[in-house]
Formats: C-alpha cells, sequence, structure tokens
C-alpha cells in the first residue's frame, strides 16, 4: 500500500470527527502513517463537517490532497461539497437512508449504504458512526479488525467501563458496517 486517502463528510452531529479520530490512532497504534486534517466549526450547529485522513507505510510527504481514494458523503450537503474531491479512480460511498439524491460523479465504484437506517431500526442512532467505520474498514482494507477495536478501547473505553453494554452495541455495530460493504461486493 503506498498511500490510502479518505475524505468521509457529513453533517455536523453525525460522528464524522469521531470516526477520522479513531481511524487514525488505528493506524498510528498499527505502526503507519497517519495524517488527519478536521474541516469543521459552525458544523456542530448543523453545517458540513470533513475529515481528511492518509494511512500509509512511508512518510506522508505532502498533508492535502486533491482526489480521495475513499470519499463517504453522509448528506446531501456534503454530496455537494465534497464531489471535487472525487476521481475516476475513487470508490464513492453514500448512506442513502439520509442522501435524498445519489452522488453524480465519476467514480470507479459508486456504493449505497443505509447506515442511519440500520442504526435507527436495529441498533440506536448513537452508533451511526460505528457502523461508517467499519464501512470504511472493510472498505479500504488498510487496517486490521484488531487495530481498530483499540482504538475504540482507547476512545471509549471509559464509556465501556461504565456500561458494558456500549462495548457490544459498538463492536456490533462495526461488524454491520463491515458486512454492507461485503454485501455490495467491494
Amino acid at each position: 500500500m503506498a498511500r490510502t486517502r479518505i475524505v468521509l463528510a457529513g453533517e455536523g452531529g453525525q460522528g464524522v470527527q469521531s470516526i477520522a479520530k479513531i481511524l487514525v490512532e488505528a493506524g498510528y497504534e498499527a505502526g503507519k502513517e497517519i495524517l488527519y486534517i478536521p474541516n469543521f466549526g459552525v458544523e456542530q450547529r448543523g453545517g458540513v463537517s470533513i475529515a481528511f485522513c492518509q494511512i500509509a507505510d512511508e512518510k506522508i510527504g505532502e498533508p492535502r490532497f486533491s482526489k480521495g481514494d475513499i470519499v463517504i458523503m453522509l448528506s446531501d450537503r456534503a454530496i455537494d461539497r465534497c464531489s471535487t474531491y472525487v476521481s475516476e479512480n475513487s470508490t464513492v460511498i453514500y448512506d442513502s437512508s439520509v442522501c435524498s439524491k445519489k452522488p453524480e460523479c465519476k467514480a470507479k465504484n459508486i456504493i449505497s449504504v443505509e447506515a442511519n437506517k440500520i442504526a435507527n431500526e436495529q441498533l440506536s442512532a448513537r452508533v451511526f458512526n460505528i457502523i461508517v467505520l467499519g464501512v470504511l474498514l472493510s472498505a479500504t482494507n488498510v487496517l486490521q479488525l484488531s487495530d481498530i477495536k483499540n482504538a475504540m478501547e482507547m476512545a471509549l473505553g471509559k464509556k465501556f467501563d461504565a456500561k458494558p453494554e456500549l462495548r457490544d452495541l459498538n463492536y456490533k455495530a462495526l461488524e454491520m458496517g463491515m458486512g454492507l460493504i461485503e454485501k455490495a461486493g467491494v
């Protein structure tokens, strides 16, 4: 693996930055070179939140990139704002249970998942972002499941210790997200 460039975009409050932080922490702990650039501000009050992540086996020479290998879009406004990061070699993943439109861009793959619907109907709305993390893990294959679980323990361990059922819920959400990509055949 040379370098994997990831763009995560959604509405403030969807957990985009939390996904990115867990992802890059897992990469760091796995001995990878990582880079994370958050793009947020008023997003906490309903704007688009974007996270730019890179994971590589070798030093990352440039912090910014113009096209992502994986571009995840979790709202209509994220689709509008992040289509510029898509190339014909990109894989685009969007949540069709949140987005009212499909991304209109030239990409290698455009994959629809229903992470929000699954979270609300089968688990809990609180684990929507962890389902998306599972989707991302399966779509990229840049990290191992154990790396992600270790990073989740570091990020959420205190909450898990206070309420052990949250650990099971989050791990189930992660596995369900991974299964969504397997069903899509990617």
